[in-house]
């Protein structure tokens, strides 16, 4: 799911943990780690949100909010409140886990 300022509160009002992929089409490690955000997505489909954010496409008020300052950023929330990150390339398992954490 694409994530970005114009959804983000429609997103958060489902009121279920989310897991947000901060990226850009530029940033080597973000493309290796997509395709791994994007089976976990499967996987967790209706147990967690799992959103993508491209801090280029109308993003800047999530990426000042969150304060991004590295990409990829993944975001680990719950009620609405972060609980976890992973800055920079994560093997799946560590990503798994946390994502597990929020369940």
């Amino acid at each position: 799911m694409e994530i970005n300022d114009s959804n983000y509160g429609e997103v958060l009002a489902q009121n279920k943990p989310m897991v947000l992929d901060f990226w850009a089409t530029w940033c080597g490690p973000c493309r290796m780690v997509g395709p791994v955000i994007q089976e976990l997505a499967d996987q967790y489909e209706g147990q967690v949100i799992v959103g993508k954010v491209n801090i280029e496409e109308d993003a800047d008020d999530l990426v000042a909010k969150f304060g991004i300052r590295n990409i990829p950023t993944i975001l680990y929330m719950k009620d609405g409140e972060v609980v976890d990150k992973v800055v920079g390339a994560a093997p799946k398992a560590t990503l798994e886990e946390k994502l597990k954490a929020l369940l």
